[in-house]
């Protein structure tokens, strides 16, 4: 979905151009970005892509051969899906193989960064995996509060 929606996004609107698409709260500015998350490290584009094949290669290595319950699967599906996203940007994209610019589109009110598909994947398995950790924390808590039951036997 990601790349389709960059595609898109490249084929229909102009650089630098804002289409409002929900009034001023959503709208659409094409941006190729070097960097990272408000443009950051412009400079470092080959660290970010090196660090996004280390970040998948521990996805599959480590991460998926733990995954116990459903929400694991579906952050680590999202997490997944937004390195790869920005990954292949950064392959295929100008200027060159693995110092690609990302492509960006979604701009939000008071909100100073655009964004794509890939970080918002990238966002939503963040926040599962912060509140999954809490009510995981929680639910050890109070088993440990509870009385085990003895065997009548």
């Amino acid at each position: 979905m990601d790349q389709v929606v960059k595609l898109a996004s490249v084929a229909y609107l102009q650089p630098g151009r804002t289409v409002e698409l929900v009034g001023q709260l959503l709208q659409l500015t094409l941006i190729r970005n070097p960097g990272a998350a408000f443009g950051m490290g412009s400079g470092a584009t080959i660290v970010f892509s090196a660090f996004a094949v280390i970040a998948t290669v521990a996805c599959l290595a480590v991460a998926l051969p733990r995954i116990t319950q459903v929400w694991h699967a579906v952050a680590l599906g999202l997490l997944l899906a937004g390195i790869t996203g920005n990954l292949v940007d950064r392959i295929t994209q100008p200027p060159s193989p693995f110092r690609g610019h990302v492509i960006d589109m979604f701009q939000l009110q008071y909100f100073g960064a655009i964004f794509n598909v890939a970080d918002v994947c990238i966002t939503a398995a963040a926040a599962m995996i912060i509140v999954g950790g809490f009510v995981a924390d929680r639910r050890a808590a109070t088993a440990e509060k509870e009385p085990v039951a003895e065997d009548a036997a």
